[in-house]
């Protein structure tokens, strides 16, 4: 796969979702798999029609850590595409990057036809991916990676920028009246989080600072969270990063007797509850299905057709959107089936 010859051949590009118009839904089988396993199932959310191209095997490789749901919605996004477009999906997943960059050789052992990889630690990837390159494989980054997924030659890429995402949250920060706040950073090292803390930072005219918890063991979380809140309590608003850290955000509040509001990076059918009742104050969704619906279908339509969104030199952005009580009714049954 020779990208500098692809480059001359580029044009400019509409950042949009143009992969999704181009075909039709469908709800066939797909193959998946585990940690480093696969399994034969469909995909939700696909209607009729499927492609009758030449089987395919695509690799996902992502960092998703132990529990946490936000990696169920873009599989199951990866797998609705994967199950239209005739395509056996190998899914597999690490937080530690060195293990990923191995998941990764894997697939390129394996001689997949196409590789959908997340780049939260980018240069633990970098020679990884060189090796797709070498082999002809081609790569489109999901999720994170924004600001590396060109420098690494990959395809195409499809997300959020984090950073524009978090200058918007200190802009919605503002405008509630928010003064005090910390940013809870989940994973220590992952570029996309602390781009977003640095977002908020960037837009938020009160005083904000980082708090890192370890987001593999939930109790640890909880307890680092009350205790912040209960030496601070001039703290009105935590800012999570994730779904799962935002309803143990919620808990530690109560245990603290604190008065601040929680508010969130990413969704889930949990969370959309939650700002119902008002325990979030609103949450930034960037389309995980989305995301990994278009990563899937991508090397599908590079593939068969040449094609691929964003002309190889924008993304195609998935995000940011909010979500509170002013809209959640309409988000919360896409919610509910796992898309939104």
């Amino acid at each position: 796969m020779d990208r500098s010859s692809r480059r001359s051949r580029r044009v400019a590009p509409l950042v949009a979702v143009a992969a999704v118009a181009a075909l039709t839904l469908a709800g066939c089988s797909s193959s998946s798999g585990g940690k480093k396993a696969e399994e034969d199932g469909g995909g939700g959310g696909g209607t009729a029609g499927k492609a009758t191209t030449p089987r395919m095997t695509v690799a996902l490789v992502t960092h998703q850590a132990p529990g946490d749901t936000f990696w169920d919605i873009v599989r199951k996004g990866a797998e609705a595409a994967a199950a239209k477009d005739n395509i056996k999906l190998v899914y597999s997943a690490d937080p530690n990057a060195g293990t990923q960059a191995n998941l990764v050789q894997n697939a390129i052992d394996q001689k997949v036809d196409g590789i959908a990889v997340t780049l939260a630690k980018p240069d633990a990837m970098r020679s990884v991916l060189a090796k797709a390159e070498q082999a002809g494989i081609p790569v489109v980054g999901l999720n994170s990676g924004l600001n590396d997924w060109k420098k690494l030659n990959l395809l195409e890429f499809f997300g959020q920028d984090e950073s524009v995402a978090g200058e918007a949250f200190g802009k919605k920060l503002n405008e509630v009246g928010a003064k005090k706040a910390v940013c809870v950073i989940h994973e220590q090292g992952n570029v996309g989080l602390t781009q977003r803390c640095d977002g908020v930072k960037k837009t938020f005219q009160g005083s904000i600072e980082n708090l890192y918890v370890n987001g593999a063991d939930m109790p640890s979380v909880k307890s680092t969270i009350t205790a912040k809140l209960k030496q601070d309590g001039s703290v009105d608003h935590v800012v999570t990063l994730g779904a799962p850290v935002a309803m143990t955000a919620v808990q530690s509040v109560g245990d603290a007797g604190s008065k601040a509001q929680v508010a969130t990076f990413d969704l889930n059918k949990e969370l959309t509850g939650a700002v119902k009742k008002g325990d979030i104050e609103f949450a930034v969704d960037q389309q995980p299905y989305l995301q990994g619906y278009l990563a899937v279908d991508g090397l599908w339509l590079y593939k068969n057709n040449g094609n691929y969104s964003g002309g190889g030199e924008q993304p195609v952005l998935t995000g940011p959107a909010f979500v509170d009580k002013s809209n959640v009714e309409k988000i919360a049954g896409f919610a509910a089936k796992g898309t939104r």
